[in-house]
């Protein structure tokens, strides 16, 4: 095949052959880069046979069709103009027509204007038409008090680091409820929280909320078992230890599950919940079950694909076999997993019970690792050999390569979006909110193929059309908003798009400068998205105005040149003098900057600002409410910095009863503009 055939066939496929770099410049994707996508794509070999499969799937109805209600129907593929149809409305009549031709000439159903997954039926075959409301679920939804007084704010928490007697040594869900209750009391609309997926029981040194082993289950070690099981005798309590020792923590947790196990496996809620669940929770559990005892085996062994052939596949004989031989230790993984449901659900209750309209906010990450059990139990959907990453900038001149699968744009639309469905669905369950990580994934990934450099990736698109209409769709049906996580380089229009889709970007203090080198005036501020001090990958007030995190660059050595650590202190000092003016044009701040050690002016200054701002919602992490130095997380590290490790100083309970605490969450939530969402 030719260059330029590869590349014709790539751009059919989906894969993006250039790229504009962070100075403009567009790059060329190399051939080997295109075929190794090509290949994940499952177009490997010939290509007019690959551009007839791609003909193929375009042309053929697809077991689910989106359409947004409103004026416009929707193009039916593998059908004719006048042919006729039925579409059986979900909860509503059915309504029977020929199809109307487009103005391409192609076969169109006619508008919809009732949402919801109706059943359509034609000469041609069956196909589910999922009709989406003309945008998210958002705050002015949510609830009516939310038009009123002050617009609203919230909190948000890494789930690990809160503290509660009990919790043996890692925060779970009992302390997200603590805090919400306690947010509630403050006035706080939502409580935003860190990833909850399930990561990997027998291997506690993967504990990165954001690579994780499954996005559709949750991660035991946040179960609280209360919640499901009522009060139990107290623990001994571990040291009350700053850091998290993941490994002894995990063994602490998972004994106590499983004596817990012993005395409540035939508990009627959980025998109903496995029974309701499905082969998504059966799949999970017998992943777990069987990765703990191979890996015993041999270390590795730590792969899915290292597994014998015969374990595979979630329905191969060798598996059903194992959870045969082994139904104990599988149905223990399966009660975790109703312990951790619970635990979630008892949380959002809580939140809701005590006054907040939106309760807490889930965080879906962007991919899950590929040695995990999502990757193994979904296999038809998954990318095999690309990992999803982000091309070279500014903050990573070599790229990164972050080590996740995504799904395949091509099985998504094959089948029907079930994949995602799934997704969706499991991480809307027991919440208010959701905030798509990366959400520009959400229209086009960057993938790197194994073995290759992550400067070595390309583009690869997704049906974004699609992806926005389910999200939609879905948010309505949880009554849940949804915020998306727009930072970094983004497809021309994107902050469009996403406004248009009812999803609220996200705004950060540190990137919020203009041109001239300024900070952007509050008022400025977009109004379609959260504003924010800081995120997890990004110092706290208190680390950025120090330097933290360049002392921390530079002790690790992540300067790529000698003498940039005294360059980057520079331009910090430059840009804290600019920092500071803006606090004092949007009336933030009084008098003159301060030094660097400063605490109390800076931080008050930083939270009226942010405060202030035009965003309809405005989130405070916890790390800034506590006037905390250091991040939870040193993007671009694994050792050296304690990455997901710190716990916060006291009980979820009681943080924010302090006096300086209750203070600042005054400043916040008083600097909030008048008028609502």
């Amino acid at each position: 095949m030719t260059d330029t055939a590869l590349q014709d066939l790539a751009e059919v496929a989906g894969i993006a052959t250039t790229w504009r770099d962070v100075h403009g410049e567009e790059r060329a994707v190399g051939p080997e880069t295109l075929r190794a996508v090509l290949d994940a794509l499952g177009l490997e070999g010939d290509a007019g046979e690959a551009r007839a499969a791609l003909a193929a799937l375009a042309a053929r109805l697809p077991p689910l069709l989106t359409l947004a209600c409103g004026p416009d129907g929707a193009a039916v593929p593998g059908a004719a103009p006048g042919d006729r149809f039925r579409l059986e409305l979900e909860g509503g009549d059915p309504i029977e027509g020929r199809l109307e031709r487009g103005w391409g000439g192609e076969a169109r159903l006619p508008a919809l204007r009732q949402p919801g997954y109706h059943r359509l039926t034609l000469d041609a075959g069956h196909a589910v038409v999922a009709a989406a409301p003309p945008r998210c679920f958002t705050l002015e939804d949510a609830d009516a008090a939310l038009h009123q007084g002050a617009a609203p704010w919230a909190l948000a928490a890494q789930i690990y680091s809160l503290r509660r007697e009990g919790d043996l040594g890692i925060g779970d869900f009992g302390g997200v409820a603590e805090l919400a209750r306690a947010a509630a009391r403050r006035g706080a609309a939502a409580l935003a929280v860190s990833p909850a997926h399930a990561l990997f029981a027998a291997d506690p040194g993967k504990y990165g909320p954001y690579a994780p082993s499954s996005r559709i289950l949750l991660n035991v070690l946040h179960a609280d078992p209360e919640a499901a099981l009522g009060p139990l005798p107290p623990m001994a309590a571990p040291e009350d230890a700053e850091l998290i020792d993941w490994p002894a923590a995990t063994r602490r947790k998972l004994d106590r599950l499983r004596g817990l196990f012993d005395l409540a496996a035939n508990h009627p809620g959980f025998v109903e919940f496995r029974n309701q669940a499905g082969s998504a929770l059966e799949d999970h559990a017998r992943f777990e079950a069987l990765h703990a005892h191979l890996l015993a085996e041999d270390p590795a062994r730590w792969h899915w694909r290292d597994w014998p052939e015969e374990l595979h596949a979630p329905q191969s004989p060798g598996v059903q076999r194992f959870a045969r031989d082994n139904p104990r230790e599988v149905a223990f993984h399966a009660f975790c997993q109703w312990l951790a449901d619970a635990s979630r659900g008892a949380a959002q209750r809580a939140a809701c019970e005590a006054g907040m309209p939106i309760g807490l906010i889930a965080d879906l990450a962007v991919g899950t690792d590929g040695g995990g059990s999502h990757a193994w139990s979904r296999q038809r959907e998954i990318l095999p050999d690309v990992s999803v990453g982000a091309p070279p900038d500014v903050f990573s001149p070599l790229g990164q390569d972050w080590g996740l699968t995504a799904f395949s744009p091509l099985a998504m639309r094959a089948e029907g979006f079930g994949a995602f469905l799934e997704l969706l669905r499991a991480t809307f369950r027991h919440a208010g909110g959701l905030r798509v990580d990366h959400a520009m994934g959400l229209q086009r990934l960057w993938v790197v193929p194994r073995g290759a450099g992550p400067a070595e990736g390309a583009y690869l698109r997704y049906p974004v059309e699609d992806l926005l209409r389910l999200l939609a769709l879905e948010s309505h049906r949880h009554r849940a908003i949804v915020i998306g996580e727009d930072l970094g380089t983004l497809p021309e229009g994107f902050h469009d798009r996403m406004e248009g889709a009812g999803i609220l970007g996200m705004r950060v203090l540190w990137f919020e400068q203009t041109k001239q080198g300024g900070f952007r005036p509050p008022r400025d501020w977009s109004r379609a998205a959260a504003a924010m001090t800081t995120t997890h990958d990004l110092p706290t007030v208190l680390g950025w105005w120090r330097g933290r995190d360049i002392d921390w660059r530079e002790r690790l050595s992540l300067f790529p040149e000698a003498g940039q650590a005294a360059q980057e202190r520079e331009r910090r000092r430059a840009e804290r003098g600019a920092l500071w003016t803006a606090f004092l044009e949007s009336g933030a701040a009084t008098g003159d900057e301060p030094g660097a050690e400063a605490t109390d002016p800076v931080l008050d200054a930083a939270l009226a600002h942010v405060g202030g701002t035009a965003c309809r919602l405005a989130i405070l992490p916890m790390e800034d409410a506590l006037a905390l130095t250091e991040q939870p997380n040193l993007p671009g590290t694994v050792e050296g910095h304690p990455n997901w490790r710190r716990r916060l100083p006291g009980e979820a309970a009681a943080l924010l009863e302090e006096e300086a605490v209750a203070r600042r969450l005054e400043v916040f939530a008083l600097a909030r503009p008048r008028g609502g969402s």
